[in-house]
């Protein structure tokens, strides 16, 4: 399956500019730019996959890498009371960048349902 290219793949080439606070060799974590939280942090696969729902069982160390990345990139903003993973899949799901992201948000209480 080919990825079209999006505006995280030119942020992973730092071809536009983004506040990085962590990369490892798969993935990388950026504040957004319109954060829906005092923290809004994403967390994005290197190698794209366009949505969860496309996802693989071969991507299963790639996706556990990720959660494991949101804990400690959490931990190093200081989100020690907590925080919310949200992954969005499809138009429905609220998705607008066609490359699987993590959001982490956190810096206040959190409301329930979402949206």
């Amino acid at each position: 399956m080919t990825t079209p290219d999006t505006i995280f793949g030119k942020i992973i080439r730092r071809e536009i500019p983004a506040d990085i606070v962590y990369e490892d060799n798969l993935c990388l974590a950026f504040r957004d730019i319109a954060p829906q939280a005092p923290v809004h942090i994403l967390v994005i696969p290197k190698n794209p996959i366009p949505k969860l729902e496309v996802a693989e069982s071969n991507d299963h160390a790639l996706l556990g890498h990720l959660l494991l990345t949101v804990k400690k990139v959490a931990a190093q903003v200081g989100l020690t009371n907590g925080y919310r993973v949200v992954i969005n899949n499809g138009n429905d799901g609220g998705q607008t960048v066609d490359h699987l992201h993590l959001h982490i948000l956190g810096g206040r209480q959190l409301q329930w349902p979402p949206g």
